[in-house]
């Protein structure tokens, strides 16, 4: 049976976990990629869709081009991050399934049902860019999440050679910067916004 996680874990994964605008001059290496896919591959999606599609753009080539698709603000933190992340989903996701989800014939529930393609691949998407960020804190890494860009302009300038993606979200990654973050956030209680019913 699994056991509570220490308190040191819940704060570097929630409780002093913060969203960065800034990093150290510090690098971030291929390997350490691959160890936050091997991570954030493990988070459940529905009928293990895995709809999401990372690009990591690691050269100043990349982090030019995709700063040009963002708000400014946006684009000066990802010229400035040792890594930044695309991530996109994949609406042919189900072409997969058939390997994903052995158990039963998946792929025919999406075949011809764009809307079900659309709604699914966009909120298993978004549940695996938060298993990315919760992977790279796992790591000891830092992330600087946004939607402050143009979905079209990522696409145009990144996915156009796989028609089937689509952006849904951008992150920095690297070792954030404290002097780069202001004060959290309120985070209400319980009663706020919850009911036990």
């Amino acid at each position: 049976m699994s056991q509570p996680l220490s308190d040191a874990a819940l704060d570097q994964l929630f409780r002093t976990a913060r969203t960065y605008n800034g990093y150290l001059d510090k690098p971030v290496s291929t390997q350490q990629l691959h160890a936050i896919w091997d991570l954030m591959k493990m988070g459940p999606t529905s009928a293990n869709q895995l709809p999401a599609r990372l690009i990591w753009c690691t050269t100043d080539e990349a982090k030019q081009k995709l700063a040009a698709c963002s708000m400014p603000a946006n684009g000066e933190k990802i010229l400035k991050a040792p890594v930044s992340v695309i991530i996109a989903r994949d609406t042919d996701f189900h072409e997969h399934l058939p390997e994903l989800f052995p158990h039963t014939d998946a792929r025919a529930w999406f075949v011809g049902n764009d809307d079900l393609r659309e709604k699914s691949s966009f909120l298993n998407a978004t549940l695996q860019g938060a298993y990315f960020i919760m992977a790279a804190r796992a790591l000891g890494l830092d992330t600087g999440p946004m939607t402050g860009f143009s979905n079209d302009a990522v696409d145009a300038a990144f996915l156009a050679d796989s028609p089937t993606f689509k952006s849904v979200m951008i992150s920095t990654l690297g070792y954030g910067d404290s002097a780069s973050i202001f004060g959290r956030s309120p985070r209400p209680d319980f009663d706020r916004f919850n009911r036990i019913v």
